[in-house]
């Protein structure tokens, strides 16, 4: 079974979104069913809830993020993994320096959904209001529909 980990900084906005909107695209585009999607947060405090606006964005979706948890990037979840999606270059980095052999399998999303470009960061939303959010979640929907063509052809 193959495994794509989301990352970003607390696992309460961007990656638990994208971990769940990933499911749903997968669920609706192709029906994939052997592939495990995680997320986890460099900085993240384990068991939190999604923050409430990454939930009302993504119910307006038709997602359901509430019963997300957060969990704190490990090295063993690393790892296992074998595709790695940051949120931003900087949490690339960070994993890269801290595994150095995960190299080849660590991009930040939009890299990987584009192709290099200088516009690689996806913003945290975090603290901001609902309308960020929802410009968050349909910046990151947008990637992962690439990401489905690119990681499922």
């Amino acid at each position: 079974m193959k495994t794509i980990l989301f990352v970003c900084t607390g696992n309460t906005c961007r990656s638990s979104m994208a971990e769940a909107m990933l499911k749903e695209l997968i669920n609706k585009f192709n029906g994939e069913k052997n592939i495990n999607i995680l997320s986890a947060g460099i900085w993240a405090i384990s068991d939190q809830k999604a923050s409430k606006h990454s939930i009302d964005s993504l119910k307006e979706k038709n997602i359901d993020l509430s019963s997300h948890r957060s969990k704190l990037l490990t090295k063993e979840l690393v790892q296992e993994a074998d595709l790695i999606l940051t949120m931003t270059k900087n949490h690339k980095m960070q994993i890269i320096h801290g595994i150095p052999a995960s190299k080849n399998k660590v991009y930040t999303l939009k890299e990987y959904a584009y192709g290099p470009s200088k516009d690689i960061d996806i913003s945290d939303p975090y603290g901001q209001e609902i309308e960020i959010y929802r410009a968050c979640a349909e910046e990151i929907e947008e990637a992962l529909k690439k990401v489905i063509t690119k990681y499922f052809k």
